[in-house]
C-alpha cells in the first residue's frame, strides 16, 4: 500500500530545498506561509515558541511520514535537537487556510547559532519574498 504525503510546515532550515534534498527528501507541494501565535528562535537550531500576536513564514509541503521520521531522526541523531509534531493552521500565499502538522523543539538548550546555519535560512526566506521586517528578525540571530 502506498504511503501518502501529508502537510507539514517548515519554518528552519528545512525550508531550503537543498537542505532537504541532503536527506533525499523533495516535497512535490511547496508553497510559502505563514502560521500566527508563534515566534521563531535560532539558538542554535530554529525553533518555535508560542507569542500571541506574531507571525512566522516557512513553507507549506508535503512529505510522508517515513519521510518526516528520517528527516527528524537526522536533528536527533546529528544536531541532537528533538522535535516532536504539533497540528497548525497554516495560511498559504494564495490565501487558503491549511492544517498541517509543524514540528517543534520542547527544550533546546541556547546557544549562539552558526552564520552558515542562519544563511541556510535567509536564502530561502529572501527568494520566498518574506517581509522585509521578517528578514531582519532572522538577520538578528547572527552570532
Amino acid at each position: 500500500m502506498p504511503e501518502f504525503a501529508v502537510p507539514v510546515f517548515f519554518y528552519g532550515s528545512y525550508m531550503n530545498r537543498a537542505v532537504l534534498a541532503e536527506v533525499g527528501i523533495s516535497p512535490a507541494a511547496w508553497e510559502p506561509a505563514s502560521v500566527a501565535g508563534f515566534d521563531i528562535r535560532i539558538a542554535p537550531r530554529a525553533n518555535l515558541i508560542r507569542a500571541a500576536g506574531q507571525v512566522v513564514f516557512g513553507v507549506l509541503a508535503t512529505a510522508t511520514h517515513a519521510e518526516l521520521e528520517r528527516l527528524y531522526a537526522h536533528a536527533r541523531a546529528v544536531l541532537g535537537e528533538v522535535y516532536l509534531p504539533e497540528p497548525v493552521l497554516v495560511h498559504t500565499e494564495r490565501g487558503a487556510w491549511r492544517p498541517a502538522l509543524c514540528y517543534i523543539a520542547s527544550h533546546m538548550v541556547e546557544r549562539p547559532a552558526e552564520s552558515a546555519y542562519i544563511e541556510r535560512i535567509l536564502q530561502p526566506a529572501r527568494e520566498f519574498g518574506f517581509p522585509a521586517w521578517y528578514i531582519t528578525h532572522l538577520e538578528s540571530f547572527r552570532p
